[in-house]
């Protein structure tokens, strides 16, 4: 219950955090009570790391870190549809903070480009940025 306390997690994160302490038929029958009673949820922990990333993180990223915890396929596309939505309005923002002017040349080009899809933008959503392309 700690940890469920400080911060959502996912049900993959749990097995392998409580591993250690017991063990794995006690640890599934007890992340099952868990979710039953509504207090583990991966939909939830997905929104929650959603939330916490928006404006800063692309849906590529996001999408990337939900399959590393173990959310199930199916609330990452759900969660993942709602971030794309946002995402360009993010990279702009994201991009107008770090260089606040179209490139000039190529290289400078590549440069905001592998930026942005560092950030986890999809390459689709940079090359709008890039080319001052409006909604």
């Amino acid at each position: 219950m700690n940890y469920l306390a400080r911060r959502e997690h996912s049900r993959a994160e749990l097995v392998q955090k409580l591993s250690s302490h017991g063990e794995a038929d006690a640890i599934v029958s007890l992340l099952d009570q868990l979710e039953q009673e509504n207090l583990l949820s991966n939909a939830r922990y997905a929104e929650s790391l959603a939330h916490s990333r928006a404006g800063r993180h692309g849906s590529v990223r996001l999408k990337s870190e939900l399959r590393e915890k173990g959310v199930p396929e199916t609330v990452i596309a759900e969660v993942v549809g709602q971030a794309r939505e946002a995402d360009l309005a993010a990279a702009r923002a994201v991009w107008l903070k770090k260089f606040g002017q179209l490139p000039s040349d190529a290289k400078e080009r590549a440069k905001q480009q592998r930026f942005l899809l560092g950030r986890g933008f999809p390459s689709d959503v940079a090359r709008r940025v890039l080319g001052g392309e409006e909604d």
